[in-house]
């Protein structure tokens, strides 16, 4: 069931549909977070396995459980756009990262967006939760936990 504030569903717009952002702030500079992210540890952890991704625009990728998309924008230490499209979505989802200087620390953003209901989004919200945890792993040095992947998206 959708949470509600107010009169409209929380994380549905209007223009994007059901969304998500999740963010944390991890004491490293931006390009070590950068490396993290982009490493293919980091990747596998917040976009999925199999995921062997070129970050270049236009470059398309395939993951392990049969997803597609194509990477859209890279801006070197500073962020990711791409699109992710799962089996039994009716249309590709965006996905963006983020790496946000704040201070000797940084931030990591995920965000993303037309996903096609409410339960999508609470999955996605755990998945993203999950790469955040590997993520502070692999930058703290601890790799060599595995990570936990939550349940992946449902087909339609």
């Amino acid at each position: 069931m959708a949470e509600r504030s107010g009169t409209r569903e929380v994380g549905k717009t209007r223009d994007t549909g059901w969304q998500i952002g999740l963010r944390r702030t991890l004491p490293v500079g931006v390009a070590d977070a950068w490396r993290a992210v982009t490493s293919p540890q980091g990747v596998r952890a917040w976009l999925g396995d199999g995921a062997h991704v070129q970050f270049e625009p236009g470059s398309d990728y395939a993951l392990a459980d049969g997803s597609t998309g194509t990477v859209r924008v890279v801006q070197p230490e500073s962020h990711l756009r791409l699109t992710w499209h799962p089996d039994g979505w009716p249309r590709p989802s965006t996905i963006q990262v983020r790496v946000l200087p704040a201070g000797e620390r940084t931030t990591i953003a995920f965000h993303q967006e037309h996903m096609p209901d409410a339960a999508a989004r609470q999955e996605r919200r755990a998945h993203f939760a999950a790469a955040m945890d590997a993520l502070e792993r692999l930058i703290a040095g601890r790799a060599n936990q595995p990570i936990r992947q939550p349940s992946s998206h449902r087909t339609r």
